[in-house]
């Protein structure tokens, strides 16, 4: 049986809730990808003692996320490159890029962790993915953090939290599955056909 699929939106209303309004650092990241922080010769590593920077992608463009949950059962959720655009937008202009916490854990807000670098790949504008994340979709949406709290970077060292994961509020919008995809795509055929 083939899980249904949502795809999660915003709208640009600056005023409206549905927003992404906090990054965690995480054990497991939903997007399955941990961060850069390049040492040696393996992908997830920690970069140098004195900078404590942290990077990786945030947001995969069309990208299915699986959840479970009371409401919707086991299904998967997804963001278009336009809702990324949008999310990382209105991110910046509400100032969100020090709404730092661990595991979404709101009592584990963490002071002196603040996104300082962020860019959205666009082929179109020839802005290429994230060295490690060459393979990201096409609007995927990538950031740099300045560690500077002991206790965090410590947890980065460790490997106690290894990528990011966005948080907030969004509309649900049901996709459609391509098996009904195809189906749309055959009855067009045949309305054409039947038009001539």
């Amino acid at each position: 049986m083939e899980l249904p699929i949502f795809e999660l939106k915003i709208n640009d209303d600056i005023n409206d809730d549905a927003e992404v309004n906090f990054v965690a650092l995480v054990d497991r990241p939903a997007i399955q990808r941990n961060w850069n922080a390049f040492k040696e010769k393996y992908k997830f590593e920690i970069s140098s003692e004195d900078k404590r920077i942290i990077s990786g992608a945030l947001m995969l463009a069309d990208t299915p996320i699986f959840r479970s949950d009371a409401t919707h059962g086991d299904y998967y959720v997804m963001f278009s490159k336009d809702t990324i655009f949008k999310i990382a937008q209105k991110f910046f202009k509400k100032g969100y890029q020090a709404n730092v916490n661990v595991n979404h854990d709101p009592s584990q807000k963490v002071d002196g962790v603040v996104m300082f670098e962020s860019f959205i790949s666009d082929e179109e504008r020839g802005v290429a993915p994230m060295k490690g994340f060459e393979d990201a979709p096409d609007g995927s949406w990538f950031g740099s953090f300045k560690v500077e709290d002991d206790e965090t970077w410590q947890k980065v060292k460790n490997g106690e939290v290894k990528g990011f994961s966005v948080e907030g509020v969004f509309e649900y919008s049901k996709t459609k599955s391509k098996d009904q995809e195809m189906l749309d795509q055959i009855k067009k055929i045949l309305s054409a056909i039947s038009d001539k």
